[in-house]
Order: C-alpha cells, then sequence, then structure tokens
C-alpha cells in the first residue's frame, strides 16, 4: 500500500504534460519523417529501376543500385530523426568516424561483402541469366545485391551467397561465350572397322544443322583402351544448343552404330589360365 500511498497522480499527469509539450513536436515530427524516408525508400528503387531498364542497362547493375539507393535513403532518414530530436548529427558523424577503426573490425565480413558487390558490379563478370559455377555451387545468376549474389540451380533450389565469396573465388562462367564445344567420347570393338564408325559420325553431325562448320567439328581415335577404341568427338555449338545438341547426339550414334553393325563393347577383361 506505501507504493500507491507515495503515487501521486497529479504529479505524474504534470510530468506527462511537460514531456509531451517539450518533445511531442519532436516525436510527430520524428513519426512523419520515418513515414515519409520509408515511402520514399521503397518508391526510389522502383524509379531506379525502371529508368535505367528502360535505358538497356545490365540488370546487375540495375538490382545493385536500386539495393544501394534504398540504404542511402534508409540511413538519410535516421539521421533526420536524430536532428529532430536536437542531436548534433555532425557530432554524431565525427563520433562514428573516430570509432571508425572499432566499427570495421566488428563488421569487416558486412564490408568485405559489400566490397565484393561494388567489384561484381564494376568488373561484371558475371550478368542476370547467366549460367555460372563459384564458390562451389553452379546455377542460373537471378540478382546481385548490395550483400548477397542470388542463384538457382538447374532443379529451382535458391542459392545465396555472401558477396565476398564469390568475388574471392573462380567464377566458371558457361554463358560468357556466344558457342561452346560438345565433347563426347565414343567407344568401339577392336574388331569393327574405325574409318567406317568415323564416317558415321561425321555424318550425323554434318546433318545436324545445330552443328557449326566453324570451327570445324573433329572427330579422331584418342585411345586404344582397355575393352574399346575410343574416339573423342568434338563439335562447336551455339550456348544455347549445348545440352539438347549432346544429348541427341549421343542418341543418334548410338541408333547409327546399331544399323551400320558397329558395337560398343562392354568393359571387360581376358584372363589367361596358365597350368603348371
Amino acid at each position: 500500500m506505501s507504493f500507491f500511498e507515495n503515487f501521486n497522480l497529479e504529479e505524474v499527469g504534470q510530468e506527462l504534460v511537460t514531456v509531451l509539450t517539450t518533445y511531442g513536436l519532436d516525436i510527430v515530427g520524428a513519426i512523419v519523417i520515418l513515414i515519409v524516408g520509408n515511402m520514399i525508400s521503397k518508391r526510389v528503387p522502383k524509379t531506379v529501376t525502371k529508368v535505367l531498364s528502360k535505358k538497356d542497362v545490365d540488370k546487375t547493375v540495375v538490382n545493385f543500385l536500386a539495393s544501394l539507393s534504398r540504404m542511402s535513403i534508409m540511413t538519410i532518414t535516421l539521421l533526420f530523426v536524430l536532428a529532430q530530436f536536437g542531436i548534433q548529427t555532425a557530432s554524431l558523424i565525427a563520433v562514428l568516424g573516430a570509432a571508425g577503426l572499432a566499427i570495421g573490425l566488428a563488421l569487416q565480413g558486412t564490408l568485405s561483402n559489400v566490397a565484393g558487390g561494388v567489384m561484381l558490379l564494376f568488373f561484371r563478370p558475371m550478368r542476370i541469366g547467366d549460367f555460372v559455377e563459384v564458390a562451389g555451387h553452379a546455377g542460373t545468376v537471378k540478382a546481385v545485391n548490395l550483400f548477397t549474389t542470388e542463384m538457382a540451380t538447374g532443379d529451382n533450389v535458391q542459392i545465396i551467397l555472401p558477396n565476398a565469396s564469390v568475388w574471392g573465388s573462380a567464377i566458371k562462367n558457361f554463358s560468357f561465350h556466344d558457342t561452346r564445344r560438345v565433347d563426347m567420347v565414343m567407344g568401339i570393338a577392336y574388331e569393327d572397322d574405325m574409318d567406317k564408325a568415323r564416317g558415321i559420325m561425321l555424318g550425323l553431325i554434318e546433318a545436324d544443322t545445330r552443328a557449326l562448320k566453324d570451327p570445324a567439328p573433329m572427330v579422331v581415335v584418342s585411345e586404344l583402351a582397355d575393352s574399346s577404341v575410343n574416339f573423342t568427338v568434338r563439335i562447336w555449338c551455339n550456348s544455347g544448343d549445348y545440352w539438347p545438341l549432346k544429348f541427341d547426339m549421343t542418341k543418334a550414334m548410338k541408333e547409327a552404330f546399331d544399323k551400320g553393325g558397329i558395337s560398343i563393347p562392354y568393359p571387360q577383361q581376358v584372363v589367361h589360365m596358365v597350368k603348371e
């Protein structure tokens, strides 16, 4: 009961009135600034994306700048809110600058991701829609943001990688060049006619319009293996035709070998029995 006896509702009311009188407008102004800043931070990235897309700017650059604009607007909004309460932003910036080393050490992972994003944006080793292999992952690039790179695997599984790990790794970009080379190994039995088999394969390649004439395709005997004579087959094609051509050519060669009497041997071993 002693608490309620000492509790003076009139004094509390006066304190609330004093606080509202002193900081009421500041609080209302801060709320308005936050609302306006949040609205602007949502609209500006959309405007940036729309304007740059009309100018045929690379999607990687567009997404990165849109993300950067949102972060910048939110930072400016926070500074205005602090200034609304009488906090000197210049002094705050000076304090942050003095504490920059400590902040940098604490956020070195985050800052390295931002730096990695800037490098990816500047050098552009990959773009939206490219199929790449990086940091042990392979997939199609969906977005390069301020901190992360988003990819999707062939079976549409999302992969999100820190920009620092992407920039710090070897990037294998399968979509960078317009053309690619299909490499295949076809084996025939030792008893089969090598020239006939080679002619069959060259005929199939020449008949397929997806196979480029320049560089010319190559079909050569490359290995006398344990169970077969192996041919190395190399066919140049447009990057978009790589997998369809590889799959179709593998099937077509097997069917043509069957019709031509060319066998593809199973792995086998010859064992000689020695009687003493």
